[in-house]
């Protein structure tokens, strides 16, 4: 196949240009000698191990495609349950022509699941490679070749981004552990870059808060940048509240705004919330209270079969919570069942003040 695309010669260096004909331009034509061939899988067959998720997997090597005029190109390694290549996932891109690509079981096991591949069980999974110019032109695709893959049991794909509260105002320490499970999730909402929470905050002398996106980690951090405003700056200021209350709290990370809404204070607390449902096999499953704020409850590491289930007050399905919405939303009591699509762990946060929860699935 070849393309015709108009240059101008200036000081003997070729000029990629636009494709209107003018007087002073001569035609180009780049052919596409051939195609990027897939030379080597390192592997014919693999077992993934899920001990070992960062060890080194496989490595793939191809030919590059060959121009009669010299180009930049770039390349699509693209995998597949089936030859036929459909419902197909690009599982990395290289730039500056490079030709090879390595990844871990890690990297491995989330792409056999994106392509449906099953756990513990062999099957092919197939790759092909598709060189492009940077303009996204010249598409080759290269022969087709597969790899025996035994995946294990990947974690639910949770394609969200969470941010935690952190403070003697809000949860109650400026613990920055990743093992800390007292820092609380925002709920996420439509819009990526909005989040909310509605709880308990103080206030005193040197008591406030931030929001970090990483548990473990000041690197990504929200704090106070002027009155409405928010800093990413490491040596921002904490956030306050002006007395003692619950509060609505809202942040956009995009417009670094944020707002504070005072509430009327909870006028019911329960002695116990669990979950109850399929997924829990119809056992509740309790959550433990907040010592900080009684109407905050969460546990770690819960294992949640696929299924549905609600919240609960006081083990009993006269006060419930729920809606039909997967990691994140906003119960009402008597709501839709909440959808679990993929046995595995949970970290799982729940506030019976507003019924929003949200369970994050434990990497």
């Amino acid at each position: 196949m070849k393309h015709s695309i108009f240059q101008k010669l200036a000081a003997g260096i070729i000029i990629l240009s636009g494709l209107s004909a003018c007087d002073d331009r001569e035609i180009v034509t780049i052919d596409t000698e051939t195609t990027p061939v897939l030379m080597d899988l390192s592997k014919s067959s693999l077992v993934l191990d899920p001990n070992f998720p960062a060890n080194p997997a496989l490595t793939i090597t191809w030919k590059s495609a060959k121009t009669t005029v010299p180009v930049e190109l770039k390349y699509n390694l693209e995998i597949s349950a089936n030859k036929a290549f459909t419902n197909s996932k690009v599982l990395a891109s290289t730039n500056q022509s490079q030709t090879n690509l390595s990844f871990t079981f890690k990297d491995l096991n989330e792409a056999a699941k994106s392509i449906g591949l099953v756990a513990y069980q062999a099957q092919n999974m197939y790759f092909r490679v598709t060189s492009l110019t940077t303009s996204n032109q010249l598409a080759q695709v290269s022969n087709i070749t597969n790899l025996m893959l035994t995946p294990y049991l990947a974690s639910p794909t949770y394609p969200y981004s969470d941010l935690f509260l952190i403070g003697n105002a809000a949860v109650g320490n400026w613990d920055n552990a990743a093992s800390n499970n007292t820092l609380l999730p925002l709920l996420k909402t439509s819009s990526a870059n909005v989040y909310t929470y509605t709880g308990l905050f103080k206030m005193g002398t040197d008591v406030g808060f931030k929001i970090i996106k990483v548990k473990g980690s000041w690197d990504a951090q929200f704090g106070f940048g002027s009155p409405g405003n928010l800093s990413t700056s490491g040596g921002s200021g904490n956030l306050t509240v002006p007395e003692e209350g619950y509060y609505k709290l809202t942040i956009d990370t995009s417009a670094l705004s944020f707002s504070l809404v005072k509430i009327p204070n909870p006028a019911v607390t329960y002695t116990t919330v669990s979950l109850f449902g399929t997924s829990t096999l119809s056992t509740d499953i309790q959550l433990t209270k907040s010592t900080f704020d009684p109407h905050s409850w969460s546990a770690s590491k819960v294992t949640l079969k696929e299924g549905v289930f609600k919240f609960r007050a006081n083990n009993s399905g006269t006060v419930n919570w729920g809606t039909n919405s997967e990691f994140f939303g906003v119960g009402v009591n008597g709501g839709a069942d909440i959808p679990v699509s993929a046995e595995w762990q949970y970290d799982i946060y729940f506030n019976d003040i507003s019924g929003s929860y949200t369970f994050i699935p434990v990497k």
